[in-house]
This record gives structure tokens, sequence and C-alpha cells, in this order.
């Protein structure tokens, strides 16, 4: 009986630990919710100036639990709803559509995996990896480093994967962002956005920013009376702001994209921004055949002459001619072969070369129509 008492004493004070525990957790829950704001002014040691996120500015007082150091011009700090004190500091984060721009592995395209762009490679490598790898050189013949490269080009020539064989290529971050993720609906995100980006930029330095598709945000400014053109414009000046701005950018490089160079705003487009823009064309009839070599080269050929194909695939893309090796493979399994002949590729250019005019004449019907 004396020990069985013991055993119900000790399971009664677990119960009513458990209990105190969910009282605890359930009044937690119940707390109403604080509010945001940032610390415009520090007064005192126990006095400061907050924004809320409702608009205005006030004098409040701050928690005797905050360390005096944490409350800095700038912090994110958490308010009790009815009198605004400061309850805590937020620990400073980055939107997550910045977050998610960092490549955490390398992409696997090499330079050996694009064709015909020797020259544009040559470029690059002097103006991105170069600054990064030997920054010695720089000082020594005293000139500062390029900031910037433009890629331009039409659609399917590289651009993009020139991009992927530069952050292959080095040790440094690579943070990749389409222009048009830095849009946003309310006044004020997309710049702060671009802020961000920057400054994860210099905080993971050395790395590479590569902005894809530019014009999205980069078209010249013009007189508008929409709402969402006039923040389109406010994320542009915020980029030009970061580019060439009080702040130099260090060994942070500059790598956009974009297929419509002639939109670009001209602030964008002077020296000190892009220094070097980089044409990337339709390849040539070598660059034709060293990018068949290069999507052919895992293929089971047989009978292939890819100076041929070369030949009959003038205006092609690169992207249009890694559809034609796909396209001639799709025809050989469909006959039931395991290997590609001449024939096969000829129906594949063909195919594609089809597709390509449906989608020109589409494009000149949209255009009458518009």
């Amino acid at each position: 009986m004396e020990e069985e008492k013991r055993f119900t004493e000790m399971e009664n004070k677990r119960l009513q630990d458990e209990v105190d525990k969910l009282k605890k957790e359930l009044n937690r829950l119940k707390l109403p919710p604080l509010l945001i704001g940032s610390v415009e002014d520090v007064i005192d040691d126990r006095r400061v100036v907050i924004r809320s996120s409702t608009g205005p500015s006030f004098l409040v007082y701050t928690s005797e639990h905050i360390p005096k150091d944490k409350l800095t011009v700038g912090a994110r700090v958490a308010l009790n709803k009815a009198t605004l004190s400061v309850i805590s500091v937020i620990p400073e984060a980055y939107d997550p559509t910045v977050v998610a721009s960092e490549i955490s592995e390398k992409p696997k395209v090499t330079y050996a995996d694009i064709g015909g762009l020797d020259e544009q490679i040559k470029e690059i490598k002097e103006m991105v990896e170069l600054p990064l790898l030997k920054p010695e050189i720089f000082k020594k013949v005293g000139v500062d480093p390029p900031t910037g490269v433009l890629l331009v080009g039409y659609p399917g020539t590289g651009k993009t994967l020139l991009a992927k064989a530069v952050a292959n290529n080095t040790n440094a971050t690579f943070i990749r962002v389409v222009a048009s993720e830095l849009v946003r609906k309310y006044i004020g995100e997309g710049a702060r956005l671009v802020r961000e980006l920057f400054d994860l930029a210099r905080k993971k330095a050395p790395s590479i920013i590569f902005i894809d598709e530019l014009d999205a945000i980069g078209s010249r400014r013009i007189d508008s009376s929409t709402s969402g053109d006039r923040e389109v414009q406010r994320t542009l000046m915020q980029l030009l702001a970061e580019i060439d701005g009080f702040e130099p950018l260090g060994n942070i490089k500059l790598v956009a994209a974009t297929n419509r160079p002639d939109t670009l705003d001209e602030a964008l487009m002077r020296p000190g921004r892009f220094d070097r823009i980089i044409e990337i064309p339709l390849p040539d009839k070598k660059g034709r055949t060293d990018i068949l070599k290069i999507h052919t080269g895992r293929m089971n050929l047989k009978d292939v002459d890819l100076s041929k194909i070369a030949d009959i695939t003038d205006g092609f893309s690169g992207a249009d001619l890694r559809a034609v090796s796909v396209e001639a493979g799709m025809f050989a399994i469909r006959d039931g072969n395991d290997f590609v002949t001449q024939r096969e590729f000829t129906k594949a250019v063909e195919k594609i070369n089809l597709q390509r005019n449906k989608s020109s004449q589409s494009g000149k019907n949209l255009e009458m129509f518009v």
C-alpha cells in the first residue's frame, strides 16, 4: 500500500507539471499579436523613436530585458499592440525570394558545353572571372575592375547557359534572380527586394549576381499615370543606386541578360554600371556544327554528317539545334531503331523549321490584331 501511494503521488506530480506546461502554452497562444516596426532614432537607454507598420512614428519605451547594443537605428522590433512599447528585437531576415535566389550547388554546365561562342567566353572571363580570381593584377595596373556585363541576343542563343558556366568556373557565391520577381504590388516592396539582394551579395562576397530578363524592370522610363509602371520605375531607380551608388560593389560582379536591349533605360546602359555589352549572335555554320557535336555526343549515330545538317539549319539558335537532336532521337525511337541516321535528322530539321515558321506567323498575326 505504501509503495502504491508513492507511485500515485509521483504520477500525480508528473500530470500536474504537464497541466501547468499546457496552461502556459495556452496563455502564450492567447496573447494579442505584436506589431512590427523599425527603430528610427535612439533617444537614450530606454526610449526610442519607432515607425510602426501602420505608418506614423512614435516615441516609446523599451523592455528592460532587451540589450542596449541590439537597439540600433534600422533594427526591426516587435511592439505591444496597445502601448507600442518595444517588446523584443526581431533577428534580421531576408525575403524568401532573395534567400531562394542563392544557388547552393554549382550548375553542371561548363564552357565545354557551349559551342560557337569562343570570343564571348573569352570576354566574360576577362570581365567577371579575372577580377575575382586575380584582383591584384588590377591594383598593379591601377584601374578599377569592371562592374557589370550585359548579355544581349536572340532567345535561345545561350545567354543563361553562359552565366551558368561562369558560376561553375568560379568559387564565388552565385545569386540568380529573374527580373520579373522583383516587381511587387505594394509601393516600395520591389526596391526593398533589390536592396536585400545586394545586401546578401555583400555578406556572401565574393559573389556574382545574375539578373535574367533585365528588360522586365529596366525598360526606358516614361511619363506614366499607372501606379504599376511607377512602382517598376522605383525598382529600377533602386537598382541603379545599388550598382553605382555611394557604396562600391567591390568583389561583387553583376551579369544580366536580355533579348530586348533597345528598350533598356539609358542610365542603365552607361559605363560604370554595365561596362561591357556582349552580343550573343546566332551561330554560324562552324558554331552550329560545334553545337550539334555537343548535343549528339551521347547519341548513337550511324552515317550522320553533322556539317550537312549545319548547312540546312541556317538561322537556327542553340536551343533550336538542341530540339533538332531530341526530335531526331524521337523519330528513331518511333521507328523502333536504337540508332539515329541522317534521315531522322533531316525530318527533325523540317519539323522544327515548320514550328518556327508557325510561331513567327502567329506573332505577325498578333501584331496585326493589336
